[in-house]
């Protein structure tokens, strides 16, 4: 286990819209450099950059056409070379976004698989053996696309053709079991693209869509753990201090088998969902429904969180770290629905908890979801994709290129959040996020170690009373206020830190206002 991970806090940034140095109206890697000390001054000392790579950017750069040469509209490998440095210089490290399930249709591998002749690659992408395919539903292919006589199958849109790891249990003569020596093949070349960057100064890697690389796999997902241990064991021996977090949402299956780190994500029924995105809305993108536990009108508890969470933590604290999140590329932005102190709240939640932290570029300052039209893939995610908001100036700071030109459009509104502004504001968002990660920081007991007690929560009752060490953190994101009595906590507590007022721990109870968290310590 890499030890910086112990006192890690990340940073998402999507590369297109962080900051513009060059005015051509899309963020490069010089932009990211120069605000590094921004970032670190945030309190995060780690980053996570989306795709980088050289691609045709059908899918905002998850369609790889590259894994070894960066995309020019960022820089060179030279530069991004030079923001691992920087980086480094900082005592900061720095996670590449890998895409190991699919490449662009654009790859070379892919054009020598298409092939109607067989080429050393034609086992590299998974093809059945004719053009036309009338079996298992459940997979998804394109036909009519090449001279070979078969279909490819796909992982997500058309243009990204699957990578073959092969099959758990082959049910065609097509489908190549995980052992053959071109499924291992595939293997061997993605621990060549890892090591590659790597050698270059990566510190570790964000793994995309981490189970889905070999079809037919079981419930236990056992044929893609074996791919991560046997990874892990190539980490483990070259490069000790390089990090893997899965985009799986699974920790008991992915830290059990060669990751470091899980996120927790908002599909559909999960306990991180109910937290903050618990909502539904109309077609035209007006709230008709949320009860998120954080709203403040909300009737919802912390107990669906938990019944989830902590059978996870107890299975995996030895294993690895479970990685909480204000948002990513992919989600809606959490101030879509919560205002900012129901936002510092979930801040003051997350960057309590054990676990490693990830914080999406803007939600320190509340950036809003916007309605927008598609770009580069990005459907309806791609509200949650717009320019860093740095300024009052133009383009709100990101660049200097023409309001067109942009990749996406700033926020328009009069009151749009900004760092400039923020940073004026003692009481602001994202000097409530500075002051928790200074704590955070400083003491290790709020580090990533598994040292979790919960002391109170209840189902039907709004807050959540929870130990780390020699800390209690209390929470109640209601409007009313709450009395917790019967705590197993012998002596009062000292205050910390707070949002809101009115909060106190005693022998045996603690007392909250209303949208009140507050940290004591004993």
């Amino acid at each position: 286990m890499p030890k910086w991970l112990e006192a890690a806090v990340f940073y998402e940034i999507y590369p297109q819209s962080f900051l513009d140095t060059n005015g051509d109206g899309i963020g490069d890697f010089e932009g990211i450099i120069r605000k590094l000390d921004y970032i670190k001054d945030l309190g995060c000392n780690a980053l996570w950059l989306n795709p980088c790579f050289d691609s045709p950017f059908k899918d905002a750069g998850y369609d790889v056409r590259d894994y070894k040469k960066a995309a020019s509209r960022y820089g060179t490998n030279d530069d991004l070379t030079r923001l691992f440095t920087e980086a480094h210089k900082r005592d900061m490290r720095v996670l590449l976004d890998l895409v190991p399930g699919h490449t662009s249709e654009e790859h070379p591998w892919f054009l020598e698989s298409k092939n109607a002749e067989p080429t050393e690659y034609r086992n590299r992408y998974i093809w059945s053996d004719s053009w036309i395919y009338w079996g298992n539903s459940n997979i998804r292919f394109i036909a009519g696309e090449a001279e070979r006589n078969g279909v490819y199958i796909i992982n997500f849109f058309k243009c990204q053709p699957a990578l073959n790891y092969g099959f758990l249990n082959p049910a065609e003569p097509w489908q190549l079991p995980t052992d053959h020596p071109d499924v291992l093949a595939t293997r061997e070349a993605l621990k060549e693209v890892m090591r590659f960057w790597l050698d270059a100064g990566c510190d570790g890697f964000r793994v995309d869509m981490a189970d889905s690389l070999v079809k037919n796999d079981d419930a236990d997902k056992s044929g893609v753990s074996a791919i991560w241990r046997d990874i892990r064991a190539m980490l483990d021996a070259g490069y000790p201090e390089a990090a893997l977090v899965s985009e799986w949402s699974r920790p008991d299956c992915s830290l059990k088998n060669g990751f470091h780190m899980d996120f927790l994500l908002d599909h559909d029924g999960s306990g991180y969902r109910s937290l903050v995105r618990n909502y539904s809305f109309d077609r035209e993108g007006r709230l008709t429904e949320d009860t998120s536990y954080f709203r403040r009108d909300s009737t919802g508890d912390i107990t669906r969180f938990l019944d989830q969470y902590m059978p996870w933590y107890e299975s995996v604290k030895d294993d690895g770290f479970i990685s909480l999140i204000s948002g990513n590329h992919d989600t809606p932005r959490i101030s879509r629905s919560l205002s900012p102190r129901e936002l510092a709240l979930f801040y003051g939640m997350a960057f309590t908890m054990p676990g490693v932290p990830f914080l999406y570029y803007g939600d320190e300052i509340g950036m809003r979801y916007l309605q927008l039209p598609t770009k580069e893939g990005g459907y309806t995610r791609t509200g949650s994709r717009t320019p860093m908001q740095w300024s009052g100036g133009k383009n709100r700071g990101f660049s200097e290129a023409a309001a067109d030109k942009l990749y996406l459009p700033v926020d328009p509104a009069p009151d749009a959040p900004t760092v400039e502004a923020q940073e004026k504001d003692p009481d602001s968002l994202l000097n409530t996020v500075k002051a928790l990660l200074r704590l955070r920081r400083a003491e290790n007991d709020l580090q990533a170690k598994p040292n979790l007690e919960i002391l109170y929560a209840k189902k039907g009752s709004r807050p959540v009373v929870y130990r780390r060490g020699s800390f209690v953190m209390g929470l109640n994101p209601s409007a009313e206020a709450a009395r917790i009595t019967g705590l197993p906590v012998e002596k009062p507590g000292t205050g910390v830190f707070s949002i809101g007022t009115d909060g106190a721990l005693y022998s045996g109870t603690c007392v909250l206002g209303p949208q009140n968290f507050a940290v004591w310590h004993t």
